[in-house]
């Protein structure tokens, strides 16, 4: 006796996903059968790619270039992040630790600058290639 409370507590639940199914299959089976039937042509069949039409495989290959690029555009970018806070403390750390701040700012630019000097040595910027 129980037992079939507990049950009965889910039945709200269970027209509720009966529904649902009901809807869902309802509005499928109505749209095909009040829906427009008429005659369609390959063009309008066709994928729609922004005015383009689709040629070829949908995903091209891309130069390893693209790749490094990016890499080190990341990089280059999480410099500013990290330029930041530096700035932003700098005035308070400029009265206690005055060369602190700046040294390790000037040691972060510093390896930051052999980083970027390595990338154009490699041509890593070079898009011709």
């Amino acid at each position: 006796m129980e037992q079939s409370k507990e049950l009965m507590e889910y039945l709200p639940v269970m027209m509720l996903c009966l529904l649902a199914l009901l809807f869902s299959f309802g509005m499928l089976l109505g749209s095909v059968l009040l829906g427009k039937v008429g005659r369609r042509s390959i063009i309008k069949d066709t994928a729609y790619e922004c005015g383009m039409l689709p040629v070829g495989t949908g995903t091209p290959r891309l130069s390893i270039k693209f790749y490094l690029v990016a890499m080190l555009f990341i990089l280059f970018d999480i410099e500013v992040v990290f330029l930041y806070p530096w700035a932003v403390v700098y005035r308070e750390m400029l009265l206690s630790h005055a060369t602190l701040i700046l040294g390790s700012m000037l040691s972060f630019l510093g390896i930051l600058f052999v980083g970027y000097c390595y990338a154009l040595k490699k041509q890593a910027f070079n898009w011709k290639s």
